[in-house]
Formats: C-alpha cells, sequence, structure tokens
C-alpha cells in the first residue's frame, strides 16, 4: 500500500521516549501524526481530530486505554490499533471486545507496526475487500448454515447469529472453501494484508468466538476443525 502524505494517524502514549520513536518512524514513511500522551485527553482529541488510525496504549493516565477506546467506539469508525505492554491472552480479547481492530505487543517493532497499520487501513478502506470473479454466488449453504455475502448476514437453521465483520470476512473464506483446508497464512494475509509470522493470534481468537457462536464444541470441533501446524476446515458434511 503506498501511503498518501495526507494519511492522518494519532498515536495515544505516555512513554514519551517510545512514542517520539514511533512519530519520527511513521513521519519518515510520509504518515502525518499527532501525538497524545493522556487518556482523559484522549476521547477529546480523538472525536476532534477524527484521524484515519488510532494508535492507542493501553496503560494511560487519566483513563485506561480500554476505556478510551469503549467510549470513543460509537463515534469513531476509524480503526484503532492497540499497544500493551502485557502479553496476556485476556487483554487481548478484552480489547478486541471493546472495539479494537487489531492489539500489538511491546516492545514494538518498527516494520511489524507499520505492516499492522497499512493493513487495516486497506482493510477499512471501502475498496480493500477484492470483489469475487464475476458469476461467484453471493451466498453459500452448508447443512442449515447460511452464509449471505451481499447480506452479511449468517443464519444456522434459520436462526440469525450475530457476528461481527471481521468474524464474517473469516467465516465467508472458510465456506467458500468449505471441505478444504484453508491455511492460516491465506487467511492472515487475505485478512490482515500481511504474512503470517508464527505468533499473530488474531486469526484464533476469531476461529474461537465463530465457534461458541455457532454452537461449536471447543475441545473436540464439529464445525470449523482445526488442521493442526496448517489451518483451519469448515466441515461440508453432517453438521
Amino acid at each position: 500500500m503506498t501511503t498518501t502524505p495526507n494519511t492522518h494517524l494519532l498515536l495515544i502514549e505516555d512513554d514519551h521516549e517510545l512514542a517520539h520513536w514511533i512519530c519520527d518512524y511513521l513521519a519518515d514513511k510520509s504518515f502525518t501524526v499527532s501525538l497524545c500522551h493522556r487518556g482523559d485527553e484522549a476521547p477529546q482529541q480523538i472525536l476532534s481530530l477524527n484521524p484515519d488510525l488510532v494508535i492507542l496504549d493501553g496503560m494511560l493516565p487519566g483513563l485506561d486505554g480500554l476505556d478510551v477506546c469503549k467510549q470513543v467506539r460509537p463515534q469513531y469508525c476509524g480503526p484503532i490499533l492497540m499497544l500493551t505492554a502485557r502479553d496476556e491472552d485476556m487483554d487481548e480479547v478484552l480489547g478486541l471486545e471493546m472495539g479494537a481492530d487489531d492489539y500489538l505487543t511491546k516492545p514494538v517493532r518498527a516494520r511489524v507496526l507499520l505492516a499492522r497499520i497499512r493493513a487495516l487501513l486497506r482493510r477499512h478502506n471501502p475498496t480493500s475487500v477484492e470483489p469475487d470473479p464475476p458469476g461467484n454466488t453471493e451466498s453459500i449453504e452448508i447443512q442449515g448454515l447460511l452464509v449471505d455475502k451481499s447480506a452479511r448476514t449468517v443464519t444456522l437453521q434459520g436462526e440469525t447469529i450475530d457476528v461481527s465483520s471481521k468474524e464474517f470476512d473469516l467465516l465467508w473464506l472458510l465456506a467458500k472453501s468449505a471441505g478444504e483446508l484453508v491455511t492460516r497464512d491465506f487467511l492472515t494475509q487475505s485478512l490482515r494484508g500481511f504474512e503470517y509470522d508464527g505468533f499473530d493470534r488474531s486469526i484464533d481468537l476469531r476461529i474461537s468466538r465463530l465457534r461458541k457462536k455457532l454452537g461449536d464444541n471447543p475441545v473436540a470441533p464439529f464445525r470449523i476443525k482445526t488442521v493442526w501446524g496448517q489451518g483451519y476446515q469448515l466441515v461440508r458434511e453432517a453438521w
């Protein structure tokens, strides 16, 4: 992705040394970067500046990053990338549930940060999701599971299943290849815009949430199966 000169990022980080390093790095990549150091000032900054993307530290003075995310999400439509020094699965789940679009653990690696930012910007661009080739079906039904791409809805045995936009995108990719292995590398590249690095767990978290919503067994899943070391398979037979 080529960064346009007016792509505006807002960095909310209380570590001044880290904040200025990130600002300098991203400015060198042709981003315009605004900076905020306090959580209690962050909501007003986000809503007034309306940046193309927010980089939000998880632990801030005045107001925790999770609370900032929860507070602004109903009004701010851009992507939010959370940073945290806590490498805990529960923190990641909470961040995503509060409305964050992605989650990056400190220490920050420059190229990984840049890749995540570019992937989020692509995903939030209306043209970021590549259209299916002409003639492809807009809905797929597999043993009572109906995934409708045009309406972006999911029903199971006639009952509507409430899924997030990211969960729908993942389920659609699995449904298009039902009965076949879909590799984690392919899912990461398609949904996040960069190659799987062996550490990113966002796809796994989405799979876990989808299984729960579809009534799958997390211990011995029969709907979305894990192919260990490779990826996932949406089972075509015997729902």
